[in-house]
């Protein structure tokens, strides 16, 4: 077999995912395996590539069948086009409410106001503008 070939134990330890993630994620059609080495499955390194995407996916919320469509999308698709900018958009906006409570955190372990929820710069960490309407004045979001 191929010495550039990873077997499974290999991938797993490398990508930190266990071996009955890369088994599901080949089940989905995501990666294939190059072949065998006796029992277990082997996998051409470019591999690890594919699985860091998958993996980044998953971890900024796409869900799988999210992954599935970008993945298998056509190339020049259009509308994964349109879908992938809506996503950013969506992630500008968790990252931005993230920022917020890291900021609101880091301003809470060194507060002295009492009680802690009633301080006027605790309270501005959530709201969008940092100081602007609060939440409940703020118009809905679609």
């Amino acid at each position: 077999m191929d010495g550039e070939l990873l077997d499974i134990g290999e991938v797993a330890r490398r990508t930190g995912l266990a071996a009955s993630a890369l088994r599901y994620y080949e089940k989905q059609g995501f990666i294939a395996p190059a072949g065998r080495n006796g029992l277990r499955r082997s996998y051409r390194p470019d591999v690890l590539d594919r699985l860091a995407l998958i993996v980044c996916a998953r971890d900024a919320g796409f869900t799988i069948a999210e992954i599935a469509g970008f993945l298998r999308a056509a190339p020049g698709d259009p509308e994964l086009r349109a879908r992938l900018a809506d996503k950013a958009v969506r992630l500008e906006d968790d990252i931005a409410r993230l920022e917020r409570m890291r900021d609101a955190l880091r301003h809470a372990s060194a507060c002295a106001h009492e009680p802690l929820v009633e301080c006027p710069d605790f309270k501005r960490h959530f709201r969008p503008d940092g100081g602007g309407q609060p939440v409940s004045e703020r118009p809905s979001r679609q």
